[in-house]
């Protein structure tokens, strides 16, 4: 432990920096996760995120579920669509969405655990 000159430290920890240091991501790996969890940011899309949690659901069904248009829906399920976080299958003319995968269920039910245990 000493100070380092040029940063407002009293005391940093060497031997951590330089451990952390070693292990630390490529900065465009970290600028998509940061991404991922503003796509979530949006209460609208994090609203379609706990419908589909609970159930697959076709476009109208949302739109009726969360009182908006066809098209605000629609927009929003491209943005999540677009981030991969959800996927649609057909049904002759009906298309349903559901979560991408167990990776986005998991954190976005972790992500709901976490609020409201407060």
């Amino acid at each position: 432990m000493n100070k380092v000159d040029g940063y407002d430290c009293d005391v940093v920890h060497e031997d951590v920096i330089a451990s952390v240091k070693k292990k630390m991501l490529d900065e465009d790996v970290l600028f998509d996760v940061s991404d991922f969890f503003k796509i979530l940011g949006d209460s609208t899309r994090a609203k379609i995120m706990w419908a589909l949690d609970k159930n697959e659901m076709c476009v109208c069904d949302l739109a009726v579920l969360l009182n908006m248009t066809k098209s605000a829906i629609s927009h929003q399920l491209r943005v999540l669509r677009d981030a991969d976080l959800v996927r649609f299958r057909r049904d002759g003319k009906m298309v349903y969405y559901n979560l991408a995968d167990e990776h986005v269920k998991l954190i976005f039910e972790m992500a709901l655990e976490h609020v409201l245990e407060k």
